[in-house]
């Protein structure tokens, strides 16, 4: 796994488009391996290499959650995320960094979308590596992805990786709304020329933001019995990377030590400040209970 690892880190090291599109393919790939499930005949080294999906057939039936936390694969997996040097998420917002330094062109925004659908996976697989999104530089490169000049399928693809982001993780959303988060956001759903489908996911997002936080959960060893991925429990990385400095330049300055958690009531108020409907929006977030009735 390590060797597959380093051969996709060198790709997307690379200022090369084709090599970078190989290297998200290779990290597609590893992640399809671990999440779907594979036929029992053996594969030769080289059908490893590649991805399991094949665009001409039906891919396989997805790994419920349970058998993905008992499969040694995705525990070796996992254990090697904790670490600098093998995380995924890590080289993944390094490449965004890259492509957003390029010039404008549908190939580069392909490899801009393929690289955030792979940093929604990372962060849904080792929740730990969301701890990145509490710098302010990374949380920026989001922001920036919502401007106006990134095309709607730029602009869909980055709200749903905010969001995964900041599931469960008060500190990031802390970042989030000290760099004016909330006004990039408003901004973008008030202007005439955001797509309807952009608008939409934006709605969605605003009602996530709305929803009561509860603190990250403190670290807690894993066992035989319960690994450490159903533990959630906080990674090496947390620590490892919030003590780094940040030289990026931000909208403001993040109080990235933060991680105290907010009430929808004060999250309504900060909203507030740039959206007028955001009664209705709570209102009918009770109503509806999109996420299952929490604020009935």
């Amino acid at each position: 796994m390590e060797a597959l690892l380093s051969l996709s880190f060198d790709n997307l090291s690379s200022y090369d488009q084709a090599k970078i599109r190989k290297g998200l393919r290779q990290v597609e790939g590893l992640l399809a391996q671990i999440c779907l499930s594979s036929s029992n005949s053996p594969k030769t080294a080289a059908e490893k290499r590649r991805s399991v999906i094949d665009p001409g057939k039906e891919p396989p039936p997805r790994k419920a959650l349970n058998e993905l936390s008992g499969d040694p694969a995705f525990r070796e997996f996992f254990k090697l995320q904790d670490g600098f040097e093998w995380n995924v998420a890590m080289r993944l917002v390094n490449c965004l960094d890259r492509l957003l330094g390029k010039t404008n062109d549908g190939q580069n925004d392909l490899l801009i979308i393929q690289t955030l659908d792979l940093i929604q996976g990372i962060l849904l697989l080792h929740p730990p590596s969301r701890s990145l999104f509490s710098r302010e530089l990374y949380m920026n490169h989001l922001l920036d992805l919502l401007e106006p000049v990134n095309c709607p399928a730029i602009q869909s693809a980055t709200i749903i990786t905010l969001v995964c982001a900041l599931i469960d993780t008060p500190q990031n959303t802390r970042t989030f709304e000290n760099l004016d988060g909330l006004l990039t956001i408003t901004c973008l759903f008030k202007s005439r020329e955001t797509s309807r489908e952009v608008k939409l996911k934006l709605v969605e997002f605003l009602y996530f933001y709305l929803m009561p936080e509860t603190p990250s959960i403190p670290t807690a060893n894993s066992t035989v019995s319960v690994p450490a991925m159903l533990q959630r429990s906080p990674s090496k990385l947390a620590g490892a990377f919030n003590n780094r400095t940040d030289n990026g330049a931000g909208r403001k300055r993040a109080d990235s030590e933060s991680d105290a958690t907010r009430t929808t009531e004060e999250k309504q108020n900060l909203l507030a400040r740039y959206l007028n409907n955001v009664n209705d929006l709570v209102e009918d977030l009770k109503e509806s209970t999109p996420f299952g009735g929490v604020l009935s």
